[in-house]
Formats: C-alpha cells, sequence, structure tokens
C-alpha cells in the first residue's frame, strides 16, 4: 500500500521478539535494495531489535534518512523511545483489541510512554486498520486517529474449494498456555460436540486432542483450505478481526461465521452464513456436512462481498487522504523558524535528604562528571545542583564544584492529585491522570526545576512521585534494605516505586545492577551500569611512612550496616589479646553518638567499650570533619580500615590509594568490585569474625610498607578519574535530553 501511494523506500526490521506475539511474523532483506541510504548507514540499523528502546545514535541515522515510522505496542519502553527520539511522524498501527481493551488502557499502563506520545519529538497518529476502533479511545487518542484501512496483498477469489473431506475447519492457536484462546475452544468443542473437526493454529504447548493439528507446512495448510467442507469464525469482537476467514473465502470455502463481530462492518450482514447464535451456526454447518450443495453455493457466492472489502482499490484512496494529512503536519513542523537563541541543556542533579559524607560527595561528582563531560561532547550544558534547603549545610559544602554549576536550595513542597492534574494539564498533558493521593516538586523559589530538561536524584529517597512534568533519572547506589532492615515496609514500598518510576536507574557496581534487577524488580532496559566516580585527593601533600602517626583510621556513620558492635569487638581483640600499637581515629557523620550516644543499635557496641579500658584508651571518635582536615589526618595514617557490612563499596579506600595510604576492607562483592577498577590492592577480611578482623589489623601494623607497595600508581588511579570517565557519564544521561 505504501508503494501504490508513492513511497518507494521502506526499511523492514530484521529482528524481532522471539514470542508468541509474533508467531506469524515474517521478514527477508528484499526491500533492502530499494534503499539508497550509505551501507554503513544500513548495516546499523538491521542491527538493532527496535522492539526495545534504542541508542540515540540510532535515531539519528532513521532521522536522517526517513519520514514515517509504524510501530506496535509491545514494548511501551520502546514507544517512549521512539516518541522522544524520532522526528518524523509516528504511526500506532491499530488492528484492534478484544472489547474488553482498548489501546488508551493499554498506554495508561506506562506513564512514561503516555506522556511521551503526548508530547512526542514528531506528529503522532493513531492509524486504525478497521473503522470504529477509534470510538472506542479516550479524547487523546481518538483526536490522533487516521484510517489506514487493512487489506489483503491477493483479495482475489480463486476457488480452488473441493470439500471432499467432510470435516469442520476451526483455527484456535495458543490453547495449552492463553486463556483466551483455551476459553474460545472449549466454548468450540461444546457447542459443536459430535461433529467431525479439525483445529488449525499454533501450539506452542502440545494440546492432547488429536483433532488439533498445531503447526503445518504451508502445502498442508493450503491442502486442509482446499479439502476440508466448511470454516467456522467464532469472534464477535467489533474491533479486530483474524485473516483465516479472508483466507477462506479466497480459497472458496463456504465460511460460516457469528454475527456482531467485525466481519458485520465488512460486508457480513445478511450473508447466509451468519448465525445469530452457536446453535443456528451448527444447524448451518450440519448442512454443509450432509452435502447441502446448493446452500454452500449460496455461501460461496454471497461471502465474496467480505473479500471486497480488502482489495487495494478499496483500500488506496483512504491511505492517500490520510497520507495528505500526514505531509501537511510534517510540512508544518519542519517550516517552524528555528529558535532565534536556543538555549543550553539544562540538567539538574537533585539531592532529596540531608545528605552529607559520602552520599554528598557522590552527588557532587556526579554533576562535576556531567559538567566536564558535556564540555568533552562540544555539547554543554547547564548543571544545577539542588540540596534541600538546611542549617547542616553551608557554602564551603559546595565548593568544590565546577564554578559553572549552580547550587540552588530547594524545599520540598506536597501537591494534592487535583491540582497535580491541573498542573499536568496547564503543561500540555490532558490526559493524565493521577495514580497517586500525593506528588512532589522540588521547589526552588523559581520554576520548580522546571525549566530544565531533566532530574537526576541522587538515590531513591523519595516517598512521593515527582510529578512527571519532566523525565527523570534516579542514580542508586544500593539497596542496603535487601541485607539490613532499616526502614518500616511502607518507606521500602515507596523507595522501590521511586525506581520503578524512574525513566532510567544508573548504578555504579554489578552488585547493585543485581539488586535493581532481582530485588526491586526493575526491568533490566532500564538499569544502567557506570564506572564509579571518586574525588581526586592526589593534591594532599603524601606523608613519608616513618614521619606518620601511629594511628590508622576507621570512616564510617552511625548507620546499621556499618558493622559497629563487631567492629568494635574486633579492636578490643586488637588490643587486648593482639598487643595492638596502633590508635584508631574514628570519623565521619554522627559518629560522635558511636561511643556515647543513645542510639538502640549502638547500644551493645558500647557495652563492649565499657568492658574494656584499653579499648577506651586508644580509639578517639573525631566526628564529621572538614575535607581539608581529614585529608590531613588521613595522610598520615597508617592504613584505613573498612570493616562495614554490605553496601555499594566506600570512596574512602580510593582516597586513600590517593595520598599512599592502604586500605583494610571487609570482604564483599562491591569492594571486590571497587578493588578491581581502582587497582587498589586491598586487604581483605570477613566482617562476620570479629577475630579474623583483629588478626588483619595486626597484619596491617606489621606490614604496612608492603602493603603501602601494593598501592596504585597516581597514572594507574588516573584512568579512573572524573576526566576520564566524565563524557560515558554524560553520554548516558544525554539519552533523555
Amino acid at each position: 500500500m505504501l508503494k501504490r501511494i508513492g513511497f518507494q523506500e521502506i526499511f523492514l526490521p530484521k529482528l524481532f521478539p522471539q514470542d508468541h506475539n509474533f508467531r506469524s511474523a515474517s521478514i527477508d532483506y528484499s526491500e533492502d535494495a530499494n534503499l539508497s541510504i550509505p551501507s554503513d548507514d544500513l548495516e546499523k540499523l538491521n542491527g538493532v531489535n527496535w522492539y526495545k528502546p534504542v541508542a540515540k545514535e540510532y535515531w539519528a541515522i532513521a532521522n536522517r534518512h526517513f519520514d514515517v515510522l509504524f510501530f506496535i505496542a509491545h514494548d511501551l519502553d520502546a514507544v517512549a523511545n521512539a516518541a522522544r527520539n524520532f522526528s518524523g511522524a509516528l504511526i500506532w498501527r491499530a488492528y484492534g483489541l478484544d472489547k474488553s481493551l482498548s489501546y488508551s488502557q493499554l498506554l495508561a499502563s506506562s506513564e512514561e510512554a503516555f506522556l511521551a506520545l503526548q508530547r512526542p519529538e514528531g506528529p503522532f497518529f493513531l492509524g486504525h486498520a478497521y473503522r470504529g476502533i477509534e470510538k472506542n479511545e479516550s479524547n487523546f487518542l481518538a483526536s490522533k486517529a487516521i484510517y489506514l484501512p487493512l487489506g489483503l496483498n491477493n483479495a482475489v477469489v480463486n476457488d480452488t474449494w473441493t470439500g471432499s473431506d467432510p470435516r469442520i475447519l476451526f483455527v484456535c492457536p495458543e490453547i495449552g498456555f492463553n486463556p483466551y484462546y483455551k476459553a474460545i475452544y472449549e466454548k468450540f468443542k461444546k457447542d459443536f460436540e459430535g461433529l467431525p473437526y479439525v483445529i488449525g493454529g499454533a501450539q506452542p504447548i502440545t494440546v492432547d486432542d488429536p483433532s488439533v493439528l498445531g503447526f503445518v507446512t504451508n502445502e498442508q495448510h493450503a491442502e486442509n483450505m482446499k479439502t476440508l467442507r466448511v470454516m467456522f469464525y467464532h469472534s464477535q469482537e467489533p474491533r479486530h478481526v483474524h485473516y483465516h476467514p479472508f483466507e477462506a473465502i479466497r480459497t472458496g470455502m463456504p465460511l460460516v461465521f457469528m454475527a456482531g463481530g467485525l466481519l458485520d462492518e465488512l460486508g457480513g450482514i445478511g450473508q447466509p452464513g451468519r448465525a445469530q447464535t452457536a446453535s443456528e451456526a451448527r444447524a448451518k454447518i450440519e448442512r454443509i456436512l450432509r452435502g447441502d450443495t446448493k446452500f454452500a453455493e449460496d455461501i460461496r457466492t454471497s461471502q465474496k462481498k467480505m473479500l471486497a472489502a480488502m482489495t487495494a482499490e478499496r483500500c488506496e484512496p483512504y491511505w492517500r487522504e490520510s497520507f495528505s494529512v500526514i505531509r501537511e503536519k510534517l510540512t508544518q513542523r519542519r517550516n517552524l523558524p528555528p529558535a532565534s537563541n536556543p538555549r543550553k541543556k539544562r540538567i539538574a542533579v537533585i539531592v532529596p535528604v540531608e545528605y552529607r559524607g559520602g552520599s554528598l560527595r557522590a552527588a557532587k561528582l556526579l554533576a562535576t562528571a556531567l559538567c566536564l563531560g558535556s564540555q568533552h561532547a562540544e555539547d554543554e550544558a547547564e548543571v544545577i545542583f539542588g540540596h534541600v534547603r538546611s542549617d547542616i549545610y553551608t557554602k564551603d559544602d559546595f565548593k568544590d564544584l565546577p564554578d559553572k554549576v549552580q547550587v540552588r536550595p530547594f524545599d520540598i513542597s506536597h501537591i494534592d492529585r487535583y491540582t497535580a492534574e491541573r498542573a499536568m494539564k496547564l503543561r500540555g498533558f490532558q490526559d493524565w491522570s493521577a495514580t497517586s493521593g500525593t506528588y512532589i516538586a522540588f521547589d526552588d523559589e523559581i520554576k520548580l526545576f522546571l525549566d530544565t530538561d531533566l532530574i537526576v536524584v541522587i538515590s531513591d529517597r523519595i516517598l512521593h512521585p515527582i510529578l512527571p512534568l519532566i523525565p527523570v533519572v534516579h542514580v542508586i547506589y544500593d539497596y542496603i534494605q535487601r541485607y539490613s532492615a532499616f526502614a518500616t515496609r511502607e518507606l521500602e514500598i515507596a523507595f522501590l516505586n521511586a525506581a520503578h518510576r524512574a525513566n532510567k536507574v544508573v548504578v555504579t557496581t554489578e552488585f547493585t545492577r543485581q539488586d535493581a534487577i532481582n530485588f526491586a524488580g526493575v526491568p533490566a532496559h532500564k538499569v544502567i551500569k557506570l564506572p564509579m566516580l571518586s574525588p581526586n585527593f592526589s593534591k594532599t601533600k603524601r606523608v613519608e611512612l616513618d614521619e606518620r602517626d601511629q594511628s590508622f583510621i576507621w570512616t564510617t556513620n552511625a548507620n546499621p550496616h556499618k558493622n559497629h558492635r563487631m567492629a568494635l569487638e574486633a579492636l578490643a581483640i586488637y588490643y587486648e589479646e593482639l598487643d595492638g600499637r596502633l590508635k584508631c581515629n574514628i570519623t565521619g557523620v554522627r559518629t560522635e553518638k558511636l561511643l556515647s550516644g543513645a542510639v538502640s543499635h549502638l547500644k551493645d557496641a558500647q557495652d563492649i567499650l565499657r568492658r574494656s579500658p584499653k579499648l577506651r584508651k586508644n580509639i578517639s571518635s573525631l566526628g564529621d570533619m572538614p575535607d581539608s582536615n581529614y585529608q590531613k589526618l588521613l595522610s598520615r595514617s597508617q592504613f584505613l580500615w573498612h570493616p562495614g557490612l554490605v553496601d555499594n563499596g566506600t570512596f574512602s579506600v580510593v582516597e586513600a590509594a590517593s595520598v599512599g595510604v592502604p586500605s583494610l576492607s571487609s570482604d564483599y562483592p562491591a569492594m571486590r568490585e571497587m578493588d578491581t577498577q581502582f587497582s587498589l590492592g586491598l586487604t581483605f577480611m570477613d566482617p562476620n569474625d570479629a577475630f579474623d578482623m583483629a588478626k588483619k589489623l595486626k597484619l596491617m601494623e606489621e606490614n604496612t610498607e608492603a602493603m603501602a607497595a601494593r598501592l596504585p600508581t597516581s597514572t594507574t588511579l588516573a584512568l579512573q578519574s572524573i576526566d576520564e570517565l566524565a563524557f560515558g557519564y554524560w553520554k548516558a544521561v544525554s539519552e533523555w535530553l
């Protein structure tokens, strides 16, 4: 049909999902010979699975060469991806659904796809194959409807039917696992019990019924259509019809079908083969099986009218009319004058809770990487760093951000569902409906960050959905709740929902990637792993080993997964049984509470401290220190100790390596990954065995020089610097701009 109305260059995707929904899919490379696009571009397009979200580089090729894209909604993430990236006309090919469903309901199951199609990159249309499909849709989809009728490649009666086999042909695929088709199969068997029949249709799961043929060759199928006496078609779906009834008409086989379905709209009303009830259908079929040739001939002669509705001659005028609308929309869009002074893209990096320590540092590193990465890509973006308005922050906390990064404090505003719906409609999302009673926005007293093109949220610690006016990416460093209970069930669900609502989830270790997929249930294609970013302390002066203090540093915080009880038990063994000679300096957020604070999960650890005078004598809790002071303390330490249980790893071991200080770390997957990425030469211990921890502390004390010799050189560490990794971060995030 496209060729009849003037399109000669048509690209057909070569890869399609291997599942039952594509049981009739067939493709070859024959159309590639008609394409005038460069062979390199064609090779890339042929290597892509277009039924999944596709990277921008491939959309850039598609946008260079094609004006129109037809798609089906096999994967709504792929639909959203196409809507955001294809600048030509998008046509959702709608072949009709069963009467319990609509395309609007289908689209509503993915807020991302729904919003993307309301604000697509190019003009969007619902290309319905049969009249009436659009009447069952929402105002939004109905307003986008164009009629592109479905026909047959060959709609001419060849009249090869003989009817020599006195059995019914009934087509019903997927009986073994699809409840919809199983119910149809069971009803057919009940209604036509005692009559001879065979059942066609692919059966991925074998059905224990000799009348079910399963898959047959084209030759056998043609023979069945030629020789079987009559076809029964069950469907009373008003907006969908199958191919095989028309195939029967084309062959000349008598067709008995149920009234009320789409065949009525295609010329079926008044046909002698039409039946109002199952008993009427049975009676008509029995006449044909008994050899009533006159009745069979009446059906065969009259049913040709339905085939006429599928001819190219009948369909072509509608296609021409609809494509004149499509061309007009494309012309209008392409004739829009370019913005006189287009602004740079803006990305907001949002810290949604009062983070300090490693979490705050990670957020600042990310903002820095995006700033540098956009510069490396020669596509410089504006990066805005947003943090909760709080007294815990000072201007000095953000002075290590690049000068070009703007810092904005904000308050979290709570928005009721009715206000949320009004706000979405004012921004052009007319059919959006709230699914939560409360939404949030980040009130920066400017524009609630709506002057940005993308929000990147550090962590999943969001209690309510973010008002989805622009795309949101979450950077999630770990799923500690899987290993250490720290929140109520309601909070855990809220955090998991944040990840599910995200357009993308970024992680920095394979350990967390697997948790995001297998624990949080985020689809694998929505999770992207990027290298861990680490601060550079290389400007800090390295202190010679023999000039360092007789101490080591334990960086931690007051959270339960930091393993305080086992750590203090190990320290007691180190000092009391192994004659440990190095003092322990404890630093980190809220570490002043470790020794004396009234924190319930620290009670056991404090009991150990009270029982051990040697332990109390040799440890000092220094609290949360300014970076400059911490760096000096770190550089003068013999080694760094990390006895935590499980998380996404700690920057502190990389910081230590950069100033020539070795580290002793708990052994868990994220730390192993970090050791490999940065070539740290870590020494590992069992965080669940206090005696092993104590022995390793003594090992570090006695072999500090040997441990320091295993540290990476500054050149090796430089390969993992922000400057080296920034472009990869920019490339991943810019997919959403």
